[in-house]
């Protein structure tokens, strides 16, 4: 059954070239409920609301399976949050999920895919900048990049809690469709 591996919130807002100036891409797990409510996960901040937040972009949410196949492409471990994720999901592929799809996250909270995370400078500066040259690129290119969701109904979630696929928009794009227009 599709559950959540971990909840990340940011753990330090960092200093970036940027233009907002800090990033908030240091995301790591925590223990415990978390509430999540319209603009995301209590303890979490969106630096850049115009490009990673908002209602529309307010949880991220990133594949296990994916995870996995970048720490063997980029021979490195790479922990819970390490994409910037709020939740670290398996047994579902936030990737190759239908704009529109809904998932139950726990008891309450509801989840509605709204599109692709477009990778961007920052991202690539957090990888690694010229150990990692081409990232946002090779990223994007992949279609290994998540998943962006509005909260339909808030609550708290937890490690360990199930997700529930209760409604999907077949004839929608994936969210991998979304990103190659």
């Amino acid at each position: 059954m599709p559950h959540l591996l971990a909840v990340c919130v940011v753990h330090a807002l960092l200093p970036d070239p940027g233009s907002v100036g800090v990033t908030a891409i240091d995301k790591r797990p925590v223990d415990g409920p978390v509430r999540v409510g319209r603009y995301g996960l209590r303890g979490d901040v969106q630096a850049d609301r115009r490009d990673h937040g908002g209602e529309e972009r307010a949880v991220y949410a990133y594949g296990e399976d994916d995870a996995v196949w970048w720490a063997t492409e980029l021979g490195r471990d790479l922990t819970h949050g390490w994409f910037g994720e709020n939740l670290r999901v398996a047994g579902l592929d936030p990737s190759v999920a239908r704009v529109g799809d809904r998932w139950r996250v726990g008891e309450h909270v509801v989840l509605e895919v709204t599109g692709p995370r477009v990778p961007c400078a920052t991202f690539g500066r957090w990888v690694g900048g010229d150990a990692e040259r081409g990232w946002v690129r090779r990223f994007r290119d992949t279609g290994r990049v998540g998943a962006y969701l509005r909260v339909v109904q808030t609550g708290a979630v937890s490690a360990g809690d199930p997700v529930v696929v209760e409604h999907t928009a077949l004839d929608a794009p994936t969210v991998r469709d979304v990103l190659a227009r």
